[in-house]
């Protein structure tokens, strides 16, 4: 079989379709793949289920397994979650779902709404991809939208350009991608004083040199020595234009289907959908680089 690539008719995004990534891949084809996932920032594969030891081995074709989300949390602040990896997961693969077990959430997320994020961007080096594959999903809600950073920094006006070009932005870890707040920083109101890391707002990626808005996630976020009012505002013009409809695409999960996201360039959001019903995914993540 031939790699062939399907690119969607959205703002971002593609089908792969010609390999079974659950075998070994050949340079060729990991080449082939990565040259994909550069051009379209988002790259699909479907209809091929695999193992957590399957899931692991593709995803170290391009690069170091990093530990999951909330690893990376208590790694860094030292403070710990209420969720739980389910059983025989290996602290590589971040568990997303709102099952529960026993009294207790086997997976982070729940069933709510996930706003538009930046995977962990609340840790100094971000991871650079994520890998997310879907073993249970519900008939219906719970679609994840994913968003064109270049082309939202690409389309600024060019006074607006300049203006963040050299400024950073802290990337606050008080809150959970679905606006849920971590233990011990509930009661945090100066967003400029949340904990988190200074990033910048334009950032060069690493392997294309393009460059793209590198937001995070808006909730407590904060654009450094500038008032808050100001910062505010900045931040409120930023996100109004960079979430706009046609700088994104959407998925609709089947099960099987496995999707890399580049999260230099990317953001995504999901859906809530029905807390009844049963959503099961895994995620694993690639290390970056410190974001220039």
């Amino acid at each position: 079989m031939a790699i062939e690539v399907h690119p969607f008719d959205a703002g971002l995004g593609a089908d792969i379709s010609g390999v079974d990534i659950r075998e070994k891949l050949s340079p060729i084809d990991r080449d082939q793949i990565l040259a994909a996932w550069h051009n379209h920032l988002v790259v699909r594969f479907r209809g091929q289920p695999m193992t957590d030891e399957q899931h692991m081995a593709f995803t170290r074709n391009f690069g170091e397994l990093e530990f999951a989300a909330e690893k990376l949390v208590e790694n860094r602040y030292g403070v710990t979650s209420d969720t739980v990896n389910r059983a025989g997961v290996p602290p590589q693969i971040a568990v997303i779902s709102n099952i529960v077990e026993n009294g207790k959430a086997i997976g982070a997320l729940g069933s709510g709404e996930a706003f538009w994020h930046t995977d962990s961007s609340f840790v100094e080096i971000p991871p650079a991809g994520s890998f997310l594959r879907s073993i249970e999903v519900p008939p219906s809600g719970g679609a994840t939208y994913f968003l064109n950073m270049y082309s939202a920094y690409e389309t600024l006006p060019e006074a607006l350009k300049q203006r963040i070009a050299e400024l950073e932005a802290i990337h606050a870890m008080t809150h959970s991608s679905n606006g849920e707040p971590r233990k011990g920083f509930e009661n945090i109101t100066d967003v400029s004083q949340v904990p988190g890391p200074r990033h910048p707002m334009v950032r060069t990626h690493p392997d294309t040199g393009r460059k793209c808005l590198f937001l995070g996630r808006r909730l407590n976020s904060y654009i450094c020595g500038l008032p808050v009012g100001e910062s505010e505002d900045l931040l409120n013009a930023l996100w109004a234009h960079a979430t706009q409809e046609k700088f994104t695409w959407r998925q609709d999960w089947q099960v099987g289907d496995l999707i890399i996201w580049d999260n230099r360039c990317a953001m995504h959001r999901r859906d809530p959908f029905d807390p009844n019903a049963r959503r099961l995914m895994h995620r694993t993540q690639i290390k970056g680089t410190r974001p220039v």
